[in-house]
């Protein structure tokens, strides 16, 4: 009896310390340590990002599998937390490009006020730490947002746009190419339109698909120095 009380007081604390874990984890490292472990072919790319990120590799699944991509997006996370975590989510994979989104949360304050130069200093951090370890880069604009649901009381249009200016002007004077996303995605107020996503933020399977997928896949080739592959096939949106 002792000995059985003892192992289900060893299960609770075991259990209660990985909860405490995760509470404790900022960066959120436990989200991909076990996938991390599993990744045995070397990618062809690595998505690095937040939610915009997260919900591509969730909603087409078969398009990272068929491409030999590896989506490490984390819904929420700013251009800090994806510092933290970006040697065990990318160089650990040792991938031979990385497609790196960041910023919006930045502009939503998800974890306070950032100003725009330290925003762009993660990032540049991170192209840094790619390049410096023999990974090719995409560097990707922010995608257009004219109201974040989860802080209405900022107007984000404007400083995305003016975030996006400083991010093109560093990947020109870096060499890095500069994927930008935002002219074929924003509307008018300055979001996703309303086709194309259900609160100016967050992309549909159709946005990725139809616009989002071919543009990622050409801006790949391109660095990969890969001759008219066609990565991206083609899939009707149900």
């Amino acid at each position: 009896m002792r000995k059985v009380l003892f192992t289900l007081a060893l299960c609770v604390a075991t259990l209660t310390a990985m909860a405490q874990d995760k509470k404790t984890d900022w960066a959120q490292f436990y989200r991909y340590a076990e996938a991390n472990e599993k990744v045995t072919t070397r990618p062809d790319a690595v998505f690095m990002g937040n939610s915009i990120t997260d919900g591509w590799a969730s909603q087409d699944p078969e398009f990272f599998k068929k491409n030999n991509f590896v989506g490490r997006g984390i819904s929420g996370q700013t251009s800090s937390e994806m510092l933290v975590r970006f040697r065990r989510d990318v160089i650990d994979l040792n991938p031979r490009c990385v497609v790196i989104l960041s910023g919006t949360n930045d502009v939503a304050q998800n974890n306070g006020y950032i100003a725009p130069e330290n925003t762009l200093g993660n990032i540049i951090s991170m192209c840094e730490l790619a390049k410096a370890n023999g990974i090719e880069v995409v560097l990707c604009s922010i995608t257009p947002t004219s109201v974040f649901g989860w802080r209405k009381e900022i107007s984000p249009a404007q400083p995305i746009r003016d975030l996006n200016k400083m991010l093109e002007a560093y990947a020109k004077e870096a060499g890095i190419y500069f994927l930008n996303y935002y002219p074929a995605l924003t509307d008018e107020k300055g979001g996703l339109p309303e086709k194309w996503s259900r609160d100016t933020c967050h992309p549909n399977l159709e946005c990725y698909r139809t616009v989002m997928e071919p543009m990622v896949c050409e801006a790949i080739d391109k660095v990969l120095k890969t001759p008219k592959k066609k990565l991206h096939t083609a899939m009707s949106v149900e």
